[in-house]
């Protein structure tokens, strides 16, 4: 049985998800990285344009990312990359959430986070 996480879940993570994708893969295109959380999920979080589009918008007048348009064919395709600021961003916004879930795991269960004995 698949779970979905609710819009207002992803919604807190959605910068995070985006910012650590850039990181890793240098650059990426909006459908590319939608698919990308998709895939790496199991299909269990997915990134409507709605959303995602608002997200890299912000992020870009913020002056996190940047964007690159590339024609392909008779389209322009727009690649997303991290600014140096938005690298330092990155690593900030990964501690930050890595800790909010530490903190909220420890809050709702006594279970050991991650498994760990």
């Amino acid at each position: 049985m698949k779970t979905n996480p609710s819009k207002e879940l992803l919604k807190g993570t959605l910068t995070t998800i985006i910012l650590r994708l850039l990181s890793e893969k240098g650059k990426m295109y909006g459908y590319e990285l939608a698919q990308c959380v998709k895939e790496t999920t199991d299909g269990k979080v997915l990134i409507k344009e709605g959303s995602l589009y608002p997200a890299l918008h912000k992020l870009e007048a913020d002056g996190l990312i940047e964007c690159e348009k590339v024609m392909i064919g008779k389209r322009v395709r727009k690649y997303y990359h991290l600014t140096p600021a938005g690298e330092t961003a990155t690593a900030k916004a990964i501690n930050e959430l890595l800790e909010f879930l530490s903190t909220i795991h420890h809050l709702i269960t006594t279970e050991p986070i991650y498994g760990n004995t």
